[in-house]
């Protein structure tokens, strides 16, 4: 097993004794060594059971030269745009041109081009002709069907159509391409490959396998919402490893073909995957750029489990990694940290032990093993399942040997914490623990908003939940002589939030004295449920219409509103109450949210002024849930990226 870096160049090809790869792996992120990078596992997996693999890292797609750098592959090109979509690392939810990209070197933007998966293959087409090229990761694995594409404003076809390629895979890919190494070994055709579990393929309608769940067609959802609605449906409802099914939607003439999700790797699999000798190092060639950005945060980090129950409508795991939680052993954790201390820039503090979700370490519920997760529901919004089984003793017993291995001085944990289901654990020793140990000052966590009727769009627990764990956060706090506060992740403008929502975030941030020194717009990215209501107007498990605030300036209001404190947002703020008619909240009074400085508009004295019936409905009683709490906050609010 070779334990340096995988070759990326001719010379190293050639000093390596080999004439010609099995597997050339094409990324559009730099070569960064590192488990939490998608390309690192699959690429040294693919080593590890005896074939042959070349990297190239961010090719330049203007020429031929990077892509005929090894010549054509024995077996096939494999393609992805690297740990996240494209699209979402070159522009801003507000569709502005990045000036930075954290999975280059030095930071630098535009080494890989706009829908990279796309552009990649028709170069490949374009060089090598009918050579097999499968492509996976995140941009492929989310844009499978057809999909609602923010950057165009339009539903594009499935990126298997687009892209041209052969076989895309989906979801996380360790057992697809074992299998589809095993099977180019024994002499089968990329075409013979249409039974992998967690792929899709593209075949002639007269073929397609039977008792599928047919999706509406592409040329349909593109013309209707509804049809595009109950799309996303059905595409999420038999995204199951027990129950799922093959799910199917016509594209012009051809067929897409989806096969049921892959299993979800063993506790022993993932010991082995996680095992592999990984330099956990940016690639040295990047090393005069000044490395890649995108390790620093997992560097000394270790990921403990995949998938996640949560199933926020908004995040793309269901979709990808699966709501089905799988964990490392114990073991095999100890021993990567083990690893970590021995590495030379080490100073004892290892940033993370987490995941999508760092408290999840077993299923929601036992039945799940045998019949899979409940279609359609949650497992802790918007209240707790019954079923739910909260138990932290295996992940609190893991976390206090890792912080007595030699050399280890402090363990963070600065993945999401389900602070929902810590508060349905009676023991409150992991909590404890959690403040005493695994806090550095501020702990993020992400209630997302205040408003019940946001939070059910989101798929989120009401805000009781997050209420009742900061009040307890605190009160540990307190009797522990400590100083840390939680920084809660906050989302402006998602599906459901009229003016008046945004404006209840705000008041709860005045109440709660929160004054957030970043926030994030909904983003609307490929695949998830929050993007299709965004798109069609619509919820798609309810068929109820949804306000959906799209232009920019309503977006723009409802991002100032929370951070109503800032000058420079005033006159923004100023203009969102008006159009509410919440003069109540202009004023000099403490109470208000921003006093109107022109001194030209004396209304606010009106405080029974009627509301904007535009921005009022659906609100209910929910502005009673803004009670007062005497707790202070600060710090920033980060982007809560998940891993590989």
């Amino acid at each position: 097993m070779y334990e340096g870096f995988l070759p990326t160049t001719k010379k190293e090809m050639d000093e390596l004794g080999i004439e010609q790869f099995d597997f050339i792996y094409i990324t559009g992120d730099a070569y960064v060594d590192h488990p939490s990078f998608g390309a690192a596992i699959i690429t040294r997996l693919i080593e590890a059971i005896g074939f042959t693999v070349g990297i190239i890292a961010q090719p330049d797609w203007h020429t031929d030269r990077d892509f005929r750098r090894f010549g054509a592959p024995r077996y096939a090109f494999l393609v992805t745009a690297g740990n996240i979509d494209s699209m979402v690392a070159h522009y801003t939810a507000a569709k502005r041109k990045r000036s930075d990209d954290a999975y280059s070197a030095g930071g630098v933007a535009g080494k890989r081009p706009d829908r990279a998966v796309i552009v990649y293959c028709r170069k490949l087409r374009e060089y090598f002709g009918d050579v097999p090229i499968v492509i996976g990761g995140l941009e492929a694995s989310l844009r499978r069907f057809a999909h609602y594409d923010y950057w165009d404003d339009t539903v594009r076809p499935s990126v298997l159509v687009d892209s041209g390629a052969d076989l895309l895979m989906y979801g996380m890919g360790e057992h697809q391409i074992r299998e589809m190494c095993e099977r180019f070994a024994a002499g089968e055709s990329i075409h013979d490959m249409h039974d992998i579990r967690g792929t899709c393929y593209l075949t002639e309608p007269v073929n397609t396998p039977l008792g599928a769940a047919q999706c509406p067609s592409f040329e349909q959802v593109r013309e209707s919402k509804t049809e595009y609605a109950k799309a996303v449906k059905i595409q999420y409802d038999w995204q199951d490893e027990v129950y799922g099914k093959t799910v199917i939607q016509r594209h012009g003439k051809m067929m897409l073909v989806q096969n049921p999700p892959a299993l979800s790797l063993t506790t022993e699999e993932l010991d082995y995957i996680y095992s592999l000798p990984y330099t956990r190092q940016v690639h040295p060639s990047y090393e005069a750029q000044g490395g890649v950005p995108g390790i620093e945060e997992v560097r000394f980090s270790i990921t403990h489990n995949r998938g996640c129950f949560g199933y926020c409508n908004f995040c793309s795991i269901a979709l990808h990694q699966g709501r089905r939680v799988t964990v490392r052993s114990e073991e095999s954790v100890l021993a990567e940290a083990e690893r970590i201390t021995k590495m030379p820039d080490f100073k004892g503090y290892i940033h993370d032990v987490g995941g999508p979700t760092a408290n999840f370490r077993h299923t929601s519920c036992e039945k799940q093993l045998s019949k899979g997760l409940c279609m359609g529901k949650k497992c802790l919004a918007p209240t707790p399942c019954p079923a739910l089984k909260a138990d932290h003793t295996e992940y609190l017993a893991m976390l206090r040997k890792i912080r007595q291995v030699k050399g280890v001085k402090r363990v963070f944990i600065r993945s999401g914490i389900r602070y929902d289901y810590l508060m349905q654990d009676k023991n409150d020793e992991f909590m404890r623990e959690l403040i005493k140990h695994h806090v550095s000052g501020q702990l993020k966590v992400a209630p997302e908003h205040c408003s019940a009727v946001v939070l059910d769009k989101m798929g989120k627990p009401h805000i009781e939940a997050y209420k009742a764990f900061q009040k307890r956060f605190y009160e540990i706090t307190k009797g522990m002589g400590k100083e840390q506060y939680l920084v809660p992740y906050l989302m402006s403008s998602h599906p459901g939030s009229t003016l008046n929502e945004a404006i209840e975030l705000a008041l709860f941030l005045r109440d709660n004295h929160i004054r957030p020194e970043q926030v994030q717009d909904f983003y609307p990215t490929p695949g998830t449920i929050s993007t299709a209501m965004f798109y069609t107007e619509l919820d798609p498990y309810t068929m109820e219409k949804v306000y959906v605030p799209k232009t920019p300036k309503e977006k723009a209001m409802q991002r100032a509103l929370l951070q109503y404190f800032r000058p420079q947002n005033r006159e923004i703020v100023l203009e969102a109450l008006k159009r509410a008619g919440r003069y109540d909240l202009i004023g000099p009074s403490p109470k208000c949210l921003v006093e109107d400085m022109k001194g030209g508009d004396k209304r606010w004295q009106k405080k029974d002024a009627a509301p904007d019936r535009r921005t009022s409905h659906r609100t209910g009683n929910s502005s009673s849930r803004n009670s007062a709490m005497k707790s202070k906050h600060g710090g920033k609010k980060g982007t809560g990226g998940k891993k590989h």
